[in-house]
């Protein structure tokens, strides 16, 4: 089989989607004839840990390890709380404190692209000698951390190698970008980061349209959308008893869906059997700001935190949910973000309820394959209403989805498109 070496930040024990989309193409690609040889950090700081998704790893994959330094693990003598809540996205929109002003001055201004960049230089050094030894002749770098792409720079400079370039999200226009209180040298200096990766990587990978044709106008090289996706089949799982709405995964501040804790809000104060079966479960990291919008709008009795929950768990949850809580953050720059908690959600076969910016190409998918709903923030009425009949159908017990063409989104059949985008040769 073809060797191919994959480079990566987040793998199990890291827990979140991060860590799923290369832990499933790297299972799925000896079925298409390649060798995945894996390179991660020997002692990252993941913000998230799922030991779990440790016995997911596929056997016989052999797995480099080099050390890491991370400044988050120095951050964190000044506050091990707020450290991990900004490595994690969480980023407070109101009255940050002056400690956060200056983790994240520091954060965005002397680590760039990243956090992760002191592990750039000596990695280069160690896969260089690697992979002239083991006669490898395709690399790829998955970013987030973008630090990761500078990694297959330095390698396509030095070797004659094909690079693949996959970007789970965007890098200068992801969201949180702005909240980096980035000068506008640093500014620059991600930008031409950004374009350096993207022309002198051999294939670019995205993992939504939108991103595509924002890359399209940077570089000319070939860029494949290949979205993430689910694995396995759904199995019947008793649905709960009350009428529970689930979020999966880390809140952040700016996808606070305020309309909706005002429509829920109403709700139990106008239906009295809605009060009584309304349950709101959240699984992963929640903002301040929903918190207090929760608290406002008199629903605190109603909400259940889990906390992080093992990837088992999460898949359970999902199954056995009424509906299924899809949020983004209401700006130009999410237009493109495709939550890879949302192919789960399909899988699950739950009604979806997604709310984010006009134009959002993950709640046009939802409603394309008759997976739920897409309401942007401003549609306040029309959420009421398709809230209070599916809360009719779940008295009756006739909820349900009725999504159609999901199968194309199987890990298998996307490792498949990966396959085929690794072999491909412009003509």
């Amino acid at each position: 089989m073809r060797k191919i070496l994959v480079i990566t930040y987040y793998w199990p024990p890291a827990g979140g989607p991060g860590v799923q989309r290369w832990l499933k193409f790297v299972k799925y690609l000896p079925d298409f004839g390649f060798q995945p040889i894996v390179y991660i950090p020997e002692n990252p700081t993941y913000p998230i840990v799922d030991k779990n998704l440790i016995d997911e790893v596929p056997e016989g994959i052999q797995i480099l390890k080099q050390s890491i330094k991370e400044p988050y693990a120095w951050a964190g003598i000044l506050s091990k709380k707020k450290t991990k809540t900004i490595s994690s996205g969480i980023i407070e929109e109101k009255a940050p404190s002056v400690l956060e002003k200056l983790m994240l001055w520091i954060r965005g201004n002397l680590f760039i692209p990243d956090a992760r960049k002191f592990w750039v230089k000596p990695s280069v050094k160690f896969l260089s000698k690697f992979i002239a030894e083991e006669g490898i002749d395709t690399i790829i770098t998955t970013g987030p951390p973008h630090s990761i792409h500078l990694i297959g720079l330095g390698l396509k400079e030095n070797l004659s190698i094909q690079w693949i370039a996959d970007f789970r999200d965007p890098w200068t226009s992801i969201g949180y970008h702005k909240k980096l209180r980035l000068t506008t040298a640093s500014k620059k200096k991600h930008k031409i980061l950004e374009k350096e990766v993207l022309n002198m990587a051999d294939k670019v990978v995205v993992t939504s349209n939108t991103t595509k044709k924002e890359f399209e106008g940077i570089t000319a090289k070939p860029i494949k959308t290949i979205t993430n996706g689910f694995e396995g089949v759904t199995n019947s799982t008793q649905l709960d008893s009350d009428f529970t709405i689930a979020h999966i995964g880390s809140l952040l501040t700016g996808r606070n869906p305020k309309h909706l804790w005002k429509v829920l809000g109403e709700l139990v104060l106008e239906n009295v059997d809605f009060a009584a079966k309304l349950k709101i479960r959240f699984a992963g990291v929640t903002g301040r700001e929903t918190l207090l919008a929760l608290k406002e709008n008199g629903l605190e009795k109603y909400v259940q935190h889990l906390g992080y929950i093992s990837h088992n768990q999460v898949l359970d949850l999902q199954r056995k949910s009424q509906v299924l809580l899809l949020l983004e953050i209401d700006s130009q720059e999410t237009k493109g973000i495709i939550p890879g908690k949302l192919f789960e959600y399909l899988n699950a076969k739950r009604p979806i309820l997604a709310i984010g910016p006009e134009g959002w190409e993950a709640g046009q998918m939802v409603e394309a394959i008759n997976a739920g709903v897409f309401y942007s923030k401003k549609e306040k009425e029309e959420l009421k209403t398709v809230l209070l009949n599916w809360f009719e159908a779940f008295q009756k017990g006739e909820l349900s989805c009725e999504s159609k063409g999901i199968e194309q989104y199987h890990r298998k059949e996307l490792t498949k498109q990966l396959a085929n985008f690794i072999t491909w040769e412009s003509s």
